[in-house]
């Protein structure tokens, strides 16, 4: 059975607990102590040099860090990874797109606004990733507007990797109000079969 190494309130650690769940695939969940340092301590960097969570663990010799990299890895030859190679492109498309255009504004304000418990430290760093938030939720609304999923029209990992942080944008100030093709979506994502939310 696989084990994830993760933070409860972390998007990236829940996209992997979503798409295991959905397709299936037993697994644990360990709670990394962030706060004590435990991810800079020699087993947690015998699994991830980078001290970062999520890691899955696979079995005594592999674990694996990086979220979308885990999408990838327990998606492959699953129904939320298409088969046909411009599909799976498409796929690779949004993944690249939530890490590099939409999780560093998105996820990284809720952080400051809602964990770090000093947000007006952060001030001018908000100030600065909240439009390019913005025009990430922008992209996505105007994909939405001619498809109801990202990739191939079809619910994949991209759509998991992208709900992850969009529908708690709200905890960093982002409104979506705007944005109606985006909370259809969210909809459509939390109607499928198995879904389970951050805080389950």
């Amino acid at each position: 059975m696989y084990t994830l190494y993760e933070m409860a309130a972390s998007g990236n650690c829940y996209k992997c607990r979503l798409a295991m769940t959905q397709l299936h695939i037993p697994f644990e969940r360990v709670e990394v102590n962030l706060q004590g340092g435990e991810q800079y301590g020699p087993a947690f960097k015998a699994m991830n040099l980078n001290s970062k969570v999520p890691v899955l663990k696979i079995d005594a010799q592999r674990a694996l860090p990086e979220s979308n990299a885990i999408l990838c890895f327990v998606a492959e030859g699953r129904a939320l990874m298409p088969s046909s190679p411009w599909a799976k492109a498409q796929v690779m498309q949004w993944l690249f797109f939530e890490q590099y255009s939409h999780e560093p504004y998105i996820a990284t304000v809720r952080f400051w606004k809602a964990f770090s418990g000093a947000p007006e430290r952060f001030a001018a760093d908000i100030a600065r990733c909240m439009p390019r938030g913005y025009k990430a939720l922008d992209v996505m609304e105007q994909h939405l507007s001619r498809n109801v999923f990202f990739a191939d029209n079809i619910y994949t990992i991209a759509d998991i990797a992208l709900y992850a942080y969009t529908h708690c944008a709200a905890d960093g100030g982002y409104d979506l109000h705007a944005y109606p093709h985006i909370r259809r979506w969210l909809h459509r994502v939390e109607q499928t079969a198995d879904f389970v939310p951050l805080k389950a």
